[in-house]
């Protein structure tokens, strides 16, 4: 399948070329930022900081904001945030045209900018499989990974040269005119209207059950593995650099950025590559490459001081780095449902920042004490040992699941209406099942609590009569009769349906289901 199937859809090739343009704008931004500081006392821990005041809200704020953009609407949180990040580029911009910048102002900006960042990229991420048919997500993942290298490459160089003519608030001018143009593109889509959430969920109760579905879930955990075994020793890569640059081959600031560039384009003529590849290994087999591949290229940086066999060497690594992060990226958005998915991603964001910042330290520090030999050969080491557990620890393939909703859950019938808050709720599900039957049941029933558990359950248990009746019954308990309610009108899938009815298929007639409130609480008739 071509990697520029995508492109072929108007809306997504409108808002990948907006996002494109901001994602040059904030390394131009940075760019300018660093610029500013580098003549100040320390300007060595005020530069880095820059990145640090960047990065640090997406701890902070990434599931909050997946949270808003599940319960509140994708393009509306989009919006909101393009136009509070375009003031404050734009009051930054004015501030420092007048001189009235000093660090601790900047970075205050720039923290700010980097909490926009934060708010966006689950809401964007979400948004990208309601835009784009599932069998082209893969084609649109290596699309992002596109955009972020692309915009790697040119951003730093463009700001270099607007700095040296015009000064840093030009490039911050620019960065605030490219959030206006995000916000131009959004607010020109009309999404389908029935693709936003018909009843926004409470704050806290989304961001509970959007940890909820990912501590119940096998499949989104084996995700976050591969990537961080990945992610972890291949950031040797990027923190140490700069170092293998000028202490092993001696270049100079423009001889990193060559590197750099180099990087990149390997990166984006990977995502070319790797198209037809696809179709003919699966997901695993690429990352087995990949992870090989890269283990052999920190290697290179760590034990050869040719730049010409360096320089090469970073080509396969841009191509193995964008091969795992879009494999592993694509397999999110294919598994995660509609109503958890900014949530889910917003997870998957904070884990990989987490796997980039906290490693990127340990490469340091291993590097100060060692030597960089010693620290890129082991992380090389690292990569391919953690390469070699997909054996043990395979990504589970998520193209053939059935991730469309499913209300197959009868309407319940009270004689009561509860209000929506009253909890908990205690529901109890009464099988009949033959002897026979009884060892399968039970190991279907898992795939049952799975499901039950990441849309709304947070206990759940499997019990059996002890008169030997074969009855088996299924409790468990929801925080409210609204969260319940929610698994009965669309936060299922059509894989849940079917683990259910394999489990029902097991049983003797259909079950008896009972809802059981507080004996406290007073609904009304």
């Amino acid at each position: 399948m071509s990697i520029t199937g995508p492109l072929r859809i108007a809306v997504y090739r409108n808002l990948w070329l907006a996002v494109l343009v901001s994602n040059v704008g904030l390394w131009m931004q940075t760019v300018g930022a660093q610029w500013l500081l580098v003549a100040e006392p320390n300007a060595s821990t005020l530069v880095s900081l820059v990145q640090t005041a960047s990065l640090a809200p997406v701890f902070l704020l990434a599931l909050p904001a997946g949270a808003l953009a599940d319960s509140l609407g994708r393009r509306r949180l989009l919006l909101a945030v393009q136009a509070g990040l375009a003031l404050v580029a734009g009051l930054l911009t004015l501030l420092t045209a007048l001189g009235d910048v000093h660090p601790a102002l900047l970075l205050t900006f720039t923290f700010a900018l980097g909490a926009g960042q934060a708010l966006t990229l689950p809401a964007w991420q979400a948004t990208i499989p309601d835009l784009v048919p599932r069998d082209q997500l893969v084609s649109a993942s290596a699309l992002g990974s596109i955009s972020i290298n692309a915009a790697r490459a040119v951003g730093p160089a463009v700001a270099g040269l607007l700095i040296a003519q015009a000064g840093a608030a030009v490039v911050f001018g620019i960065n605030a005119l490219t959030f206006v143009l995000f916000a131009a593109v959004l607010a020109a889509w009309r999404p389908d209207r029935t693709s936003a959430p018909r009843t926004p969920e409470p704050f806290t109760s989304a961001v509970r059950a959007g940890t909820r579905y990912v501590r119940h879930s096998p499949v989104v955990r084996r995700i976050l593995l591969r990537a961080v075994l990945f992610i972890a020793p291949g950031n040797a890569l990027w923190a140490l650099l700069p170092l293998v640059a000028s202490q092993r081959l001696g270049f100079g600031s423009g001889g990193y950025g060559l590197m750099l560039t180099v990087l990149g384009a390997g990166a984006v003529a990977g995502a070319f590559l790797l198209a037809p590849i696809r179709d003919r290994i699966s997901n695993n087999q690429m990352l087995l490459a990949a992870g090989i591949g890269y283990a052999a290229v920190l290697a290179v940086l760590g034990l050869v001081r040719v730049p010409a066999l360096v320089m090469i060497a970073l080509l396969p690594a841009g191509i193995a780095w964008v091969a795992v992060l879009s494999t592993i990226n694509a397999s999110m958005q294919l598994f995660l449902p509609g109503w958890v998915r900014a949530r889910g991603l917003a997870i998957y964001q904070i884990v990989i920042s987490a796997a980039q910042a906290l490693p990127a330290l340990a490469w340091g520090l291993l590097a100060d004490a060692t030597g960089l030999p010693v620290a890129l050969t082991a992380a090389a080491a690292l990569m391919l040992a953690g390469a070699l557990t997909l054996r043990f620890w395979a990504l589970i393939d998520t193209r053939t699941m059935d991730r469309a909703p499913a209300v197959f859950w009868p309407e319940p019938h009270l004689t009561l209406e509860p209000d929506p808050r009253t909890g908990p709720i205690l529901v109890t599900v009464r099988y009949k099942v033959s002897a026979a039957n009884a060892p399968a049941f039970v190991t279907a029933m898992d795939a049952v609590r799975r499901a039950v558990q990441r849309t709304g359950a947070y206990r759940w248990g499997l019990f059996r009569d002890g008169a030997g009746s074969g009855t088996f019954v299924e409790v468990y308990l929801v925080s409210s009769w609204e969260e319940h309610l929610r698994q009965h009108t669309g936060r299922l899938t059509g894989a849940d349906r079917a683990a259910e009815e394999h489990a029902r298929s097991l049983a003797d007639g259909p079950p008896e289901v009972s809802h059981l409130f507080p004996a406290t609480a007073a609904p009304t008739a």
